[in-house]
């Protein structure tokens, strides 16, 4: 069986399991004050050409994204999304069960405007509404869309027009910066957001995100809310030293525009046989549309998800390549096309 379900399904990349071994009975500080951790930091600054941003390691995407949000927002404010947005429907209701209400905005490509955002500030000023404070979106969107530098811009001088917050899931952040679409580097990250994170868990970590505050009253009392939530590992330089490698080289570039490339040679494979995506491919997620024949004669040998049905009797689907995807499994899935 061929897997394309999910980016995170492997281990870790081996050098990241070397490293960790070499350091197996290495006496290490904890809860974060650790050399891994504080290496890995001074690698992501540079990267980012700054070092005003507080980071903090945390275990995963969904921990990263309640933790910041309930650190962020007041009882009686509220997160806007695209209508995809990861937090509204694959997160288990986690933002909501901090008493914060998503309000979702329409999008054909997962990607949030300024337009789209502003109808929803104006129409929600009332004190009885829930008050709009944080603009989320992901990079990739959950339909494996890139933005673009002027895009995120746009959103940012919205944002800090309107003072709301504009906070990034990067989960899949490698396969933004190594988009063929892509015009942005983490320095851009660092200056067109308050609060972002560099997702490990999905481009060859064990686990583990690494999120930058940039904005200083988001900074206030961080650490206190991670532990009240149960973010911070005891053994945070397990997380540190998987950053320390993916950074120190361009390990973390190089293994995400693996399975973009992958990725791309599968689009452009189903393009030329005929077959219809939903979006455009410019990351690690491709979206074709089968009928049900076709996609019932592929789970034969190809493990993949069920993504949404398109009328006409034809289906959507989800393929993903991973930093460990071999290309032979991408030419016998074009084969099978």
């Amino acid at each position: 069986m061929e897997y394309f379900v999910n980016d995170y399904s492997k281990i870790c990349h081996p050098r990241i399991l070397d490293r960790m071994r070499d350091h197996l009975t290495d006496p290490q500080a904890g809860y974060g004050y650790d050399i891994h951790c504080d290496r890995a930091k001074e690698l992501l600054y540079k990267e980012m050409g700054r070092s005003d941003g507080d980071i903090h390691f945390i275990p995963g995407g969904t921990q990263a994204n309640l933790v910041a949000i309930a650190a962020f927002l007041r009882p009686h404010q509220a997160v806007i999304g695209a209508r995809t947005a990861h937090i509204h429907d694959h997160e288990a209701g986690a933002i909501e069960s901090r008493g914060h209400k998503i309000y979702l905005a329409d999008s054909s490509d997962g990607k949030l405007r300024p337009e789209a955002i502003d109808h929803l500030v104006q129409s929600h000023q009332a004190e009885n509404t829930a008050h709009l404070k944080l603009v989320y979106i992901s990079n990739t969107t959950e339909v494996g869309t890139v933005y673009t530098k002027k895009e995120i811009k746009a959103l940012y001088d919205y944002c800090v027009s309107q003072d709301l917050i504009l906070y990034i899931d990067g989960a899949r952040l490698g396969s933004a910066l190594t988009s063929p679409v892509n015009d942005m580097s983490l320095a851009d990250f660092a200056k067109y957001s308050h609060a972002f994170f560099i997702g490990g868990t999905k481009n060859g970590a064990m686990i583990g995100e690494a999120l930058v505050i940039m904005k200083d009253e988001l900074k206030e009392d961080f650490r206190v809310i991670m532990k009240q939530n149960g973010a911070i590992l005891a053994k945070s330089f397990v997380t540190g030293i998987q950053f320390e490698v993916l950074f120190e080289d361009g390990l973390y570039y190089d293994l995400a525009d693996h399975a973009n490339k992958l990725a791309m040679k599968l689009a452009g494979a189903l393009r030329e046989k005929g077959y219809d995506l939903i979006q455009e491919a410019q990351s690690n997620q491709i979206f074709p549309i089968f009928t049900k024949e076709k996609i019932r004669e592929l789970r034969e040998n190809f493990a993949f998800e069920d993504w949404a049905e398109e009328g006409e009797g034809l289906y959507s689907v989800r393929f993903v390549t991973s930093w460990a995807t071999k290309e032979s499994s991408v030419d016998a899935l074009i084969r099978a096309l």
